[in-house]
């Protein structure tokens, strides 16, 4: 059986392509937003709440941080933590917010996106890391969430291509 899409020629030659090239070009973008507004989200989340940013109480950051140091995989990780609940919280935070401010804008996509995956790879090894079965706990897939983005960037509909667009254009 015959298709009627020539393979042995790119979409440009083939007149833009079809839908599934459309398609494949936009395939980060849901998850740029997705992951964009979440780290926002949970960045100013913390931020805003006055119980979190503190050493003790219920929902600080402090009595997570005891709450999880012997399940964790990494206690040493939580100890560090534990010196400065407050400077932890604010650095989680900030980072959270950073990441998904770059990713949605696609700024520094690639990096941010190593932050983001970072950042869910150390809350994956500390607090969610008793999580039984393990795919309860949300901090894994979100690390392997971050991957694409950190291999891709964001070639569409952002700062990282405008930008690249102009040096192109000005070399």
């Amino acid at each position: 059986m015959t298709h009627g899409r020539r393979t042995d020629v790119s979409p440009s030659q083939q007149g833009g392509g079809d839908w599934r090239d459309s398609a494949a070009r936009y395939a980060l973008l849901p998850l740029r937003i997705f992951l964009g507004v979440t780290f926002v989200y949970a960045g100013l989340d913390k931020l805003t709440d006055s119980a979190f940013m503190k050493d003790g109480g219920a929902g600080s950051v402090g009595d997570m941080m005891r709450a999880v140091r012997d399940s964790s995989a990494l206690p040493a990780l939580v100890d560090l933590a534990l010196k400065n609940p407050p400077g932890f919280g604010y650095a989680i935070a900030l980072g959270e917010l950073a990441v998904g401010v770059g990713v949605l804008l696609g700024l520094l996509t690639r990096l941010a996106a190593l932050g983001g995956a970072l950042i869910s790879l150390s809350l994956w090894l500390t607090v969610s890391w008793a999580s039984d079965p393990y795919y309860y706990g949300n901090d894994l897939p979100y690390m392997f969430c971050w991957v694409p983005l950190v291999l891709a960037g964001a070639p569409l509909w952002s700062l990282d291509a405008m930008i690249g667009n102009r040096r192109r254009r000005g070399a």
